[in-house]
């Protein structure tokens, strides 16, 4: 299999390199040349495939070009374990109601969906090293809104050969989100807390591929870049797999007939996560619709409405700060998919976003993505009350992003007629999150208290939910070193945590 750039700017490369890439250095985002199928005849034949099994089949799709079985058998047998995750099945599917089902994406080491991803990944990166010759480190650089830094530094963690370096917004994530990045243990791990938003963070990250004399200083100093972001494809194929897995466990427990559609709403920043299902359905899952979920920075609710992308606003600090993106990296694969690959014509959205903060989209590409999408907010308000009326009403605990998805989902049920069964993905654990979701359940004002360790006592106590393994010891964890960097500095931050004079 080849991949191709989102903006037709580099040769096809294969799967080896456009993994170590992460991105096209000139611009661009590497998608599949072709996108792989599975009939129904072969979906319904896996229906009592374990989670590896699972994940064997449709890794096998995208990396059976580069990569021997017993190779691609060894990353999902290695990563997909009850020792990396807490529950033997690896992605439980939670019962709401005869028409409604939450996927707990959030059962890996760090308690967000990003594990599922960024577990196995660093695994295909060492293969991709050693299958090219790569003699330099691999540099990881990664940007964060909270739940992909503590994935990547866990995932990547004292891994022979690769560096990791993780940007976030400094005090726009959760306390207990900067706690988890902060005790990361491994020599190879590193922490920036950026002055500025998740974008910045994004920005930064960019500049730096895409500046090539510092790209080639850093690969004369012996580092190769890449990227553990869903911009690399590396880290957003392996999420198609639990799309395929919610299917195949609600037909072997006779919760749908086979052929029988689904929807899945996915709460959404950087498009990355719903994009990974979008290629499911593409790929021959039986899905109606996706229903994409904005809290308050709602861009991308507002473009598939009105086919207006506009970043000219502010962005707005919210309780689902995972959310909390303006410029959503992974549209652009999809709207390179959906234009029938015009790179030229990507290049020019890229272009007028850049320069104008915003773009449109013609009408019947924006019809053409509502065949498939449906896209809707929550407020702060929306969000602490669907915590609220969950918890009360299924006594199920939500965190505030999986709670932003339920609320829209019914504000598309109101409009829609036809009750398709619908699955919830739930993409981090309530305890991240304790100060919102004890506000919701109690009422009670919790936004200047300090306590994050207190109150993740207190929520346990609370709701008679078991607090993870994961976070009850964050408090005896030596902290790193905490690092702040302007805007205007991040290459000389890199080269400080790399040493390099």
């Amino acid at each position: 299999m080849k991949y191709i750039s989102t903006r037709n700017n580099i040769s096809p490369v294969s799967t080896l390199e456009a993994i170590k890439m992460g991105m096209v250095p000139q611009g661009g985002l590497f998608v599949p040349e072709k996108i792989p199928t599975i009939s129904l005849g072969e979906l319904h034949s896996w229906v009592n495939l374990t989670y590896p099994q699972l994940a064997y089949n449709i890794f096998k799709l995208f990396l059976k070009d580069d990569f021997f079985d017993q190779e691609i058998n060894y990353l999902v047998e290695q990563t997909y374990h009850k020792d990396n995750f807490d529950i033997a099945e690896i992605i439980p599917l939670v019962k709401l109601d005869d028409q409604l089902f939450i996927m707990e994406l959030f059962h890996g080491p760090t308690g967000a969906f990003k594990d599922i991803a960024l577990q196995v990944l660093p695994r295909i990166l060492s293969l991709v090293r050693k299958k090219l010759s790569i003699h330099n480190q691999i540099l990881i650089l990664v940007a964060t809104s909270g739940d992909t830094g503590k994935a990547a530094l866990e995932g990547f963690k004292n891994v022979e050969g690769i560096q990791v370096v993780v940007y976030y917004p400094l005090q726009k994530v959760s306390k207990i989100q900067e706690l988890q990045m902060l005790t990361t243990e491994g020599d190879n791990t590193h922490v920036l807390a950026l002055e500025g938003s998740f974008d910045d963070c994004q920005n930064a990250v960019k500049q730096i591929f895409s500046d090539y004399n510092f790209y080639d200083y850093l690969k004369q100093e012996g580092f190769e870049l890449s990227s553990a972001n869903s911009i690399n494809w590396g880290r957003l194929f392996p999420q198609i797999v639990y799309y395929y897995y919610a299917y195949l466990h609600l037909l072997r427990n006779k919760e749908i007939r086979q052929n029988e559609k689904l929807n899945f709403v996915v709460p959404t920043g950087n498009f990355g996560n719903i994009l990974a299902a979008w290629y499911a359905k593409e790929m021959g899952l039986p899905i109606e619709k996706l229903i994409c979920a904005s809290n308050t920075n709602k861009v991308l609710a507002d473009f598939f409405n009105s086919g207006v992308y506009d970043i000219n606003r502010p962005l707005v600090a919210t309780i689902s700060p995972s959310m909390d993106i303006l410029i959503s990296s992974n549209l652009e694969r999809l709207l390179f998919e959906i234009s029938g690959h015009q790179g030229e014509f990507i290049v020019k959205l890229m272009k007028n976003l850049r320069e104008k903060k915003m773009f449109i989209l013609g009408e019947s590409l924006k019809n053409k993505m509502g065949e498939t999408i449906f896209a809707g907010f929550a407020n702060e308000t929306d969000t602490l009350s669907t915590i609220k009326s969950v918890y009360h009403d299924y006594h199920y605990l939500v965190d505030p992003h999986t709670a932003v998805g339920i609320k829209v989902f019914t504000d598309y049920q109101r409009l829609c007629t036809p009750k398709t069964k619908t699955v919830i993905t739930a993409t981090a654990t309530p305890f991240k999150f304790n100060r919102a979701v004890l506000t919701a359940l109690t009422g009670q004002d919790l936004t200047y208290s300090k306590e994050e360790l207190v109150l993740l006592q207190k929520l346990g106590e609370y709701s008679n939910f078991r607090i993870p393994a994961i976070l009850k010891d964050l408090d005896k964890k030596p902290i790193k070193k905490q690092l702040i960097c302007r805007k205007d500095e991040v290459q000389q931050c890199l080269l400080k945590i790399l040493q390099i004079e």
